[in-house]
């Protein structure tokens, strides 16, 4: 039968003729199916999403290998990650097949090579104790399966995220598999529809849970940006107002003095504590703000 994101969708096969307003209304139903197949893999989410913070705290990293439009969600997830977390550039990279041409154009027969993803696999430097991901929408890309039996090789653990069953020899090189059964899509093979977004909806959660896990926000509140431009100064002092109930004038002295780590200084004011003391206190407590200062943040206001 083939994947099953490269099936005919019977609810749309009539689609070449219908007006704008019905186009919408088909892919907006198809769309509505999404979160629900995504839902059906929380166990497998949860379980990456565990590894994943695991490898972190292990000073391992996280790299996605993926092709075309899998690839290219895996290198925006990764590059969203420092400016929202504050975290190293390093700590979740995304691998493409074809390389970086390949995020603006198509790189035809890159994703039929798994030698390619071991190659890059060893530029980009994976070792023991990281943990490779690899995005596939059909469950069959050669260049993943590559990926990933390359990343046992060298002592990573792995994973597998696809919208339709994958054959037995990529299954075999993952621990854990994410498969999320979208269905066929709108346009007969258009992964990048309704695969896409479960793709992207299970990269959201993977590293937005696990940089909660690792103590990156305070309640629902991203703590862990440094204040590097206009706009996150405005949000970093904005932060320090609203958790430590402060000025806008002493939010932006303790911001100073912390170096402008919005974490840092919520504990410096908080506890009273000198930035030496604040960065040893958050070591001892593996980042988490809430274990250092013993309270919730403020609550939520009405909306």
């Amino acid at each position: 039968m083939g994947a099953l994101t490269e099936r005919r969708n019977p609810r749309t096969a009539g689609i070449d003729l219908a007006g704008a307003l019905e186009i919408v209304d088909l892919i907006n139903a198809e769309d509505r199916t999404v979160a629900d197949a995504v839902h059906a893999q929380r166990d497998a989410i949860a379980a990456v999403l565990s590894a994943a913070e695991e490898v972190m705290r292990s000073g391992g990293r996280l790299f996605y290998a993926g092709a075309g439009t899998s690839g290219r969600l895996g290198v925006l997830d990764a590059s969203e990650i420092p400016p929202t977390f504050g975290a190293p550039p390093d700590l979740v990279q995304g691998v493409i097949a074809g390389g970086a041409a390949a995020l603006t154009r198509s790189q035809e027969g890159a994703e039929d090579r798994p030698d390619g993803a071991r190659d890059d696999l060893d530029q980009a430097g994976v070792r023991a104790g990281d943990l490779v991901i690899g995005i596939a929408a059909s469950g069959t890309t050669p260049y993943v399966r590559g990926a990933l039996q390359h990343a046992r090789t060298l002592g990573a653990r792995t994973a597998i995220i696809a919208c339709s069953p994958p054959p037995a020899d990529t299954l075999a090189a993952a621990d854990i598999a994410i498969v999320v059964l979208t269905g066929p899509e709108v346009v007969t093979g258009s992964t990048r529809m309704k695969a896409g977004t479960a793709t992207k909806l299970v990269l959201n959660t993977i590293t937005t849970g696990a940089m909660i896990r690792l103590g990156k926000t305070y309640g629902n509140l991203m703590v862990d940006l440094q204040a590097s431009n206009a706009k996150l100064r405005d949000r970093a002092e904005r932060i320090v107002c609203e958790v430590c109930g402060v000025t806008a004038e002493e939010a932006r002295d303790v911001l100073r003095a912390a170096d402008g780590s919005v974490k840092l200084a919520i504990v410096m004011k908080k506890l009273g504590l000198g930035a030496p003391d604040a960065r040893a206190a958050l070591a001892r407590e593996g980042g988490v703000i809430r274990r250092v200062v013993k309270g919730a943040p403020p609550p939520v206001g009405p909306a």
